[in-house]
Parts: structure tokens; C-alpha cells; sequence
């Protein structure tokens, strides 16, 4: 029985593979764990479907394409064989290949390309008379990126799958967008009174906490049906209007930063969107996102505040047009009624691609964002 990359989606390829959990000639049970795999997007397992003894056929770190057999299965009893042995039985033995001879035709071709002398192009002619096309200016040769020098005690890994498809999507990016970004800030008092009063009710019924990306998650929805062009998308020369709310809340793991989505967000309760972020950061920490988890977003939240971030510049995740970036609440003296009082503030940063969105739009999504932060009881609780 062949082990082989499956099936992983339309827009995967390949995979690699990131650890063996049995070693060549090892017996398997069915259902046992035999590799974890990594794509440019999720990783996931591949277990035995049969019991037998396995023979391996690629090494880890290798990249395999989808479709192809990575090892073999011998089942129990004999009834299969690996690839390795039927190659071994197919092939002749060494006498018999001694006593081969080769094709007259075959001969004569290696003699033919053996005796070949060396051609030399034949030296240019110069033409008289004929008038010759002004050479076209090339454009200038890309530099090649300066090789690391090393200069004391260094160590390489290669990239992971994740790891370069991060890079590539950072860099298109900038390359491909004309990326912008506004900021504001935000007076946290209100929706940190919200969380200390219902905390213990809201958990208590629906068996999760309350936490603050609900709340943004449906300011940016409000937000979004005000601004639409903030939750669009450039196809070639035209402009997609997504008439649905697909938010992607970008959560770091130790392989990279993956970005599941939150369907139809503006459907959800806060409980439901809560439960949403735990189950994807759960599968997301333990390599169980599906292929499905991270497709269709059309706006993302990015919260650097939770790694102690204050202010940063989040980078757009193509082909989405907006993200927002949340960052550590920190207390700051700030004015109000002409008095000077200590407030929690959180920095609010959005990135927008300026081929669509104009700064006027841009600034009043985040600004109508900051009031629905700043007077949070016009959004639902559900309690």
C-alpha cells in the first residue's frame, strides 16, 4: 500500500515533510501516526491506513509533491510488497547484464556524438548597406540579494514551508499595493467596566471568556457596512464588493503567523465569535487548521498588543484591502472636559490599499471604530 501527499487544496501542491514518527521497517497499526506534514498553509498528519511494516522512501525535510508516494506499507501477511522489492525482483541480474549488448544503432550514435569535433560559430558577417534597428533599452537586471557573511559561530535551518510563504505574501504586498496607514486611539474605560461587570456572568452561561477582540470584531462589521469599499478587493481592473463579512484574526504560533477567518461574523454573538477564536487558536497551536479555515477572508484584525506592541504598521494580507492592527492598552494622561485624567488607551492602526480606498473613507472607518470602542452599548452583549 502506497503512502502517499494527499489531496489538500486547490492552491497546494506540495508539502514537506516536517517529522517522521516511524523509522524504516518499523510495524504499523492502522490509524497510527506516521508523518506531519507542512504546506506553504497548514500542516497536518498522515496516518497508517492499514497495519504492516513501512519502508520510507523520502527523507524528512524533503518537499514532496501532492499525488506522489512517500513509502510503502507492507500489510500484514505479506500481501503487498514495497516499491524498493518489486524493483529489486524487475531487475536483471548482473551476469545477464555483462552479456547485453547493445544496439548497432545505439553504437554508432555514441561513436557519432564521441568523435564529433567541437563546432565553432561560424564569425558574423558584417552587412553593408542595410540600415539596423536602434537597439531597445532593457530594463536594468535585478541585484541579487547580498549573501550572508559570516563572521563568527552562526546556524542555518532552512525555511519552512509557512515561514516562506509569509515572506512571499509580506513582500507582494508591498510590491503590489499601495499601502497606506492612518491612526487613531482609543479610550478603553468603558469597554474594560463591560468585561469586569459581566465577566463572571458571560462565562458562566456560555463557557468562555469575554475578551476585547469580540468587541472590535463587531465595531470593524458596524464599521465595514458604513465604508464598504474598506472590505473590497482589486481583481484586475475591477472592484469586487464582498456583500458578506469574512473577518481573519491573525494569530502567531511557533511554526508563523497563520490567519484563520471567521465566516458571516456579522451573524454572531459575541459568545460565538469568543468560542471562534479559541477553537481556531487551539487548532492553530497544534496544527490542526484546515486549508478551509484560512480561505475568504475579506478584512483582518491583527492585535501585536498582546505581545506588548504599542504602536505598530500592520502589513495588508492580499487581496483584502483593509487591516487592523490593536496594540497593548497602556494608561495615559489625556484631556477630557478640559481637565487632564489618567485613561486606558489603546493605539489603533489601519492599513489600506490607497487604489481604492481614499483617506477620507480610510479615517472615518477607523474613527467610527474608536466611537463604537468608546460607547460599546450600542453592540449587543447577549448576556
Amino acid at each position: 500500500m502506497d503512502v502517499i501527499i494527499p489531496e489538500i487544496g486547490e492552491s497546494v501542491f506540495e508539502a514537506e515533510i516536517a517529522k517522521w514518527h516511524k523509522s524504516d521497517g518499523d510495524t504499523v497499526a492502522k490509524d497510527d501516526l506516521l508523518c506531519e506534514l507542512e504546506t506553504d498553509k497548514i500542516s497536518l498528519e498522515l496516518n497508517a491506513e492499514a497495519d504492516g511494516v513501512i519502508h520510507i522512501e523520502a527523507k524528512e525535510g524533503e518537499t514532496v509533491q501532492v499525488g506522489k508516494t512517500i513509502a510503502t506499507i507492507e500489510e500484514s501477511g505479506g500481501a503487498a510488497k514495497s516499491k524498493k522489492e518489486e524493483s529489486e525482483e524487475e531487475s536483471a541480474p548482473p551476469e545477464e547484464k555483462k552479456s547485453e549488448e547493445k544496439e548497432p544503432a545505439e553504437e554508432s550514435q555514441e561513436e557519432a556524438e564521441t568523435e564529433k569535433p567541437e563546432e565553432k560559430p561560424a564569425p558574423a558577417e558584417k552587412e553593408e548597406n542595410k540600415p539596423q534597428e536602434p537597439a531597445k533599452p532593457q530594463p536594468p537586471a535585478a541585484k541579487p540579494a547580498a549573501k550572508v557573511r559570516d563572521y563568527g559561530p552562526v546556524e542555518r535551518e532552512k525555511m519552512s514551508p509557512i515561514r516562506r510563504k509569509i515572506a512571499e505574501t509580506l513582500l507582494a504586498a508591498r510590491q503590489q499595493t499601495a499601502m497606506l496607514t492612518t491612526f487613531n486611539e482609543a479610550d478603553m474605560s468603558r469597554v474594560i467596566a463591560l468585561r469586569k461587570k459581566h465577566q463572571e456572568q458571560f462565562n458562566e452561561k456560555h463557557g468562555v471568556k469575554l475578551g476585547f477582540m469580540s468587541f472590535f470584531i463587531k465595531a470593524v462589521v458596524e464599521a465595514l457596512r458604513e465604508y464598504p469599499l474598506v472590505n473590497a478587493s482589486i481583481d484586475g481592473d475591477e472592484i469586487v464588493r464582498h456583500n458578506y463579512f469574512h473577518i481573519g484574526v491573525a494569530i502567531g504560533t511557533e511554526r508563523g503567523l497563520v490567519v484563520p477567518v471567521i465566516r458571516d461574523a456579522e451573524k454572531l454573538h459575541f459568545a460565538e465569535i469568543e468560542k471562534a477564536i479559541a477553537d481556531f487558536a487551539e487548532k492553530a497551536n497544534s496544527g490542526k487548521l484546515d486549508l478551509s479555515d484560512l480561505e475568504g477572508g475579506t478584512f483582518t484584525i491583527s492585535n501585536g498588543g498582546v505581545y506588548g506592541s504599542v504602536l505598530s504598521t500592520p502589513i495588508l494580507n492580499p487581496p483584502q484591502s483593509g487591516v487592523l492592527g490593536m496594540h497593548a492598552i497602556k494608561e495615559q494622561p489625556v484631556v477630557v472636559d478640559g481637565e487632564i485624567v489618567v485613561r486606558p488607551i489603546m493605539n489603533l492602526a489601519l492599513s489600506y490599499d490607497h487604489r481604492i480606498i481614499d483617506g477620507r473613507e480610510a479615517v472615518g472607518f477607523l474613527k467610527m471604530i474608536k466611537e463604537y470602542i468608546e460607547d460599546p452599548e450600542e453592540m449587543l452583549l447577549e448576556l
